[in-house]
């Protein structure tokens, strides 16, 4: 069993595909049919995984595992993290690119320099990714991570801006159309 010190989760292992030990996976990489290439893949628990082929089908990949050659193989799979060692990753980032680990435990500012939270989470529901923010009092937020709502994502000094009318997260003076707080419409 492996332990990692540094990992980045490329994946999760979603339902089987099929009775030979296919598993349907979602993978993070920018190329999802990557997923392979930076070595073996270990679970949360440092179980170790290689990719022995993977094809497309729709928005996910149909993989197939060393050792997994069942349907009850790839059943016990379901749910899966997938991670890598972060050294087994390319490091000449672009100005512009970061991993999605990188975002995690980064400070949110707004555009006047205040302190909003922390970043606790990145999310992919399938429209795009979102950031799980913890306010620094209250419930956590989930901001759409587009150029409109994070115009500035500075990993190396420790934080992102945020525009709190992109993100939803305050209400735009040009969107109230005349009804006072509290007044519905009819």
């Amino acid at each position: 069993m492996a332990v990692l010190r540094d990992p980045v989760q490329l994946g999760v292992v979603g339902a089987p595909h099929g009775i030979r030990g296919e598993v349907r996976v979602k993978s993070f990489t920018q190329d999802p049919l990557a997923i392979g290439d930076y070595g073996p893949l270990y679970t949360e628990d440092g179980r170790e995984l290689l990719v022995q082929k993977a094809r497309p089908a729709k928005n996910v990949l149909v993989v197939t595992f060393a050792g997994v050659n069942d349907r009850t193989g790839a059943e016990a799979l379901a749910g899966t993290k997938l991670f890598v060692e972060r050294s087994a990753l390319p490091q000449d980032l672009d100005e512009e690119e970061f991993y999605h680990a990188d975002l995690i435990g980064l400070l949110v500012r707004d555009e006047t320099g205040d302190e909003f939270g922390k970043v606790i989470a990145v999310h992919d529901f399938g429209a795009g990714d979102i950031l799980e923010v913890k306010p620094s009092t209250g419930r956590s937020v989930m901001v759409p991570f587009t150029r409109e709502a994070v115009p500035e994502v500075k990993p190396t000094a420790g934080f992102v801006v945020v525009d709190p009318v992109a993100a939803g997260l305050i209400a735009d003076e040009d969107d109230s159309d005349g009804a006072e707080e509290g007044e519905t419409q009819s």
